[in-house]
């Protein structure tokens, strides 16, 4: 064998014998320290209500609704930072905006309709008003860039989150990543929102029978109430005709997102 073709297989040799020797790949360690461990939450269901609608692409975790909780209620997410979604959505008035006929943006422009009750969301099928959006993640990303609402966009809203203190590593907790994308801003908003329940109301107990013999049964007036509710006006001691479009046999009154069916009730055009 000539010797340059010897020399050639040690060389080989020896460049198998040093990778083989190589220590296998580590991690690139994480500069900050962060830590993505997401905590699972488990969606409780109240008695009576049917299964709810939970997107496999974003569960629950501790740490996405907390994330969101604290994006619903910051007002970073608006062009002037002045309102947040809790500001048309208040929490002490069932997340409306009461007493007003239209919510108003930032610019004091008045919209088109008020802000929609922000409660028991894990069990629509859809969105707005009109239900133009069929996810609630969709929905949450219009009303940063609508010019009447938040009236910012989303690169912008983006950088003040990147530059803010305490959102880049919550939502390196939440969703591994250090960069913060606006569908991740909606994942965590929306977790937050599916966590609002509400099943404890009047109605609730007087369905489940704990008001029976405690003192606290309906008042008359309230009897007059549920009777209008569930009664056709064409009837002896006629009802106002709510439930055709609030539907009272999943105690959700969502008739109209469930079945996808929308009515005008001729208090707006369009």
């Amino acid at each position: 064998m000539k010797k340059s073709a010897f020399s050639f297989l040690i060389l080989i040799f020896l460049l198998s014998i040093q990778q083989g020797c190589k220590p296998e790949p580590v991690d690139k360690p994480n500069p900050d320290g962060w830590v993505y461990n997401p905590e699972p939450v488990a969606f409780e269901k109240p008695d009576f209500f049917p299964a709810p609608t939970l997107p496999a692409d974003n569960p629950l975790t501790k740490q996405g609704i907390k994330l969101g909780r604290l994006l619903f209620y910051d007002p970073i997410l608006s062009g002037d930072s002045t309102l947040s979604c809790a500001g048309c959505h208040h929490q002490q008035n069932a997340f409306v905006d009461l007493n007003k006929r239209f919510s108003t943006g930032i610019d004091g422009i008045q919209g088109k309709r008020n802000s929609m009750p922000m409660f028991n969301l894990a069990w629509a099928k859809s969105f707005f008003w009109d239900g133009r959006s069929a996810t609630l993640e969709q929905q949450i990303l219009l009303p940063v860039e609508d010019p009447i609402e938040m009236h910012e966009t989303w690169p912008n809203a983006l950088q003040k989150l990147s530059r803010h203190k305490d959102y880049p590593k919550m939502f390196f907790e939440a969703f591994n990543t250090r960069d913060i994308t606006k569908e991740d801003a909606a994942k965590a908003i929306a977790q937050f929102l599916r966590t609002i329940v509400s099943s404890n109301s009047r109605y609730d107990k007087y369905l489940r029978g704990e008001l029976f013999g405690t003192g606290q049964e309906f008042t008359d007036e309230e009897e007059r109430g549920l009777e209008l509710f569930l009664k056709e006006p064409a009837l002896i001691n006629g009802g106002a005709d709510c439930f055709h479009c609030h539907d009272v046999g999943n105690n959700l009154f969502q008739n109209v997102n469930i079945n996808d069916q929308f009515r005008n009730n001729g208090l707006q055009e369009a």
